[in-house]
Formats: C-alpha cells, structure tokens, sequence
C-alpha cells in the first residue's frame, strides 16, 4: 500500500488507541502501530488491515500498561 494510504489508517488507529491508553506516549503507540501495519501490509486481502493492526496494538499497549492481562 502506498503511503498516501497508509498514512490515514495509521493516524486513525493511533488517534483512537491515544484516547484509550492516556498514559501510552504517542510515539510508542504510533511506533507499535506502524510495526503492526508493516507486518500486515504484505497480504492479499487488505479489507481488514486496519482493523487488525488496531486490535494487535491495541493487546501490546494492553500489556505493557495493564499489567499484562487481557480481560477487556
């Protein structure tokens, strides 16, 4: 996908993963949303990249400032 894409779904995941994770620093979640981006950009059906790389960034944050379970 090109950049011009990715850049709205990137800014829209981070925006919204900033307001659920207030303690995250937005350069960690923007950082860890790219990375799960990346790692999903190279497959064939791109319908649901946004929604799983919101989801994969979303458990890491989880994580890292929840003590580590996933309950929610």
């Amino acid at each position: 996908m090109s950049d011009e894409a990715r850049e709205p779904i990137v800014r829209r995941v981070v925006d919204r993963l900033a307001v659920r994770y207030p303690d995250a620093p937005r350069t960690l979640i923007a950082g860890i949303v790219g990375e799960e981006y990346d790692s999903l950009d190279r497959g064939r059906i791109r319908t649901f990249i946004p929604t799983l790389v919101e989801h994969s960034a979303r458990n890491r944050l989880h994580r890292e400032f929840n003590g580590g379970s996933l309950d929610s």
